[in-house]
């Protein structure tokens, strides 16, 4: 049993990572311009031709042994996969144009169910970690719609899929772990601030949750909870600066706006607070992991 390879970031792989990416984004453009130019049915014949093409030069560059470069492209052929059976499906009538859950929608499933296996099939086949950012989004797509109609119950089943990921990213020692940390500290956070951002009460309850995601970076080793920590802490300290501020009117001409005043030293201190603040937690880090 071969060891599972891990991206390594240097020159050559930043080069590889920004051309592949650049010819998804230059794929999807371009089926963006033929959307206007040619019909359903042509339009699935084009983006059969850009997943055909794809995932070639994917297969290509693996039998070649370049791994990065096969992967990426197999990054990019699970995309042009999604885009072609929904131009496919939205061709023969089996996919509508709301994106709602609240409408039961066995097409829509039933795409977003191949987008996952085919995700799945790469991430083995080309052994590739990038490939589970994909294959962690679709999976809470595929449950959120399967099981929630929208509103308060999909938050609930959010909250417990981005748990879910925490638990298995920490289970695992995969490289694809860090998808698994990324995606799920995404879904806790966005409920977490859905839920809290009106109050005072509220953006405490965010400072608390943003400190919670500082230990589970410590303990996990995984820095892009500190990351969501950090986005969590700006946001608090950009509330409570605006909150204790005074407000001024704009406008004219019967249209006026009110809008925050904050003047003197109180963003300079709000900030360097926070900073003090992330250079302890920082220390602090430092500290527990010498001892």
């Amino acid at each position: 049993m071969h060891a599972v390879q891990k991206p390594v970031w240097k020159t050559s792989s930043f080069l590889v990572y920004t051309g592949g990416l650049t010819v998804l984004g230059a794929a999807v453009a371009a089926l963006s311009y033929l959307s206007g130019h040619y019909g359903k049915g042509a339009l699935t014949a084009w983006a059969l031709l850009v997943l055909v093409v794809l995932y070639t030069i994917a297969n290509g560059f693996r039998h070649r042994g370049r791994w990065v470069a096969a992967g990426l492209f197999a990054y990019a052929s699970v995309i042009a996969w999604a885009a072609f059976v929904a131009i496919a499906w939205s061709w023969v009538g089996w996919l509508h144009s709301s994106t709602s859950f609240s409408d039961f929608s066995l097409g829509r499933l039933s795409l977003e169910l191949l987008v996952l296996i085919t995700a799945i099939y790469d991430r083995r086949r080309f052994e590739f970690p990038f490939i589970t950012s994909i294959v962690a989004v679709v999976q809470w797509v595929f449950v959120i719609d399967l099981i929630s109609s929208g509103g308060a119950w999909t938050k609930v089943v959010t909250l417990f899929v981005g748990l879910a990921y925490f638990v298995a990213g920490a289970i695992s020692r995969s490289p694809s772990a860090f998808w698994l940390h990324l995606v799920g500290g995404a879904l806790i956070g966005g409920v977490l601030l859905d839920w809290w951002h009106a109050t005072d009460t509220d953006w405490a309850l965010i400072a608390a949750a943003s400190l919670v995601y500082v230990f589970i970076a410590y303990m996990t080793k995984r820095s892009s909870w500190a990351v969501y920590g950090t986005i969590g802490f700006l946001g608090a300290t950009i509330h409570y600066l605006v909150s204790t501020a005074g407000s001024t009117s704009i406008g004219g001409a019967g249209f006026n706006v009110s809008v925050p005043s904050i003047s003197g030293w109180s963003p300079s201190v709000a900030f360097a607070c926070l900073g003090f603040w992330l250079v302890l937690l920082g220390i602090a880090g430092r500290r527990s992991r010498s001892e």
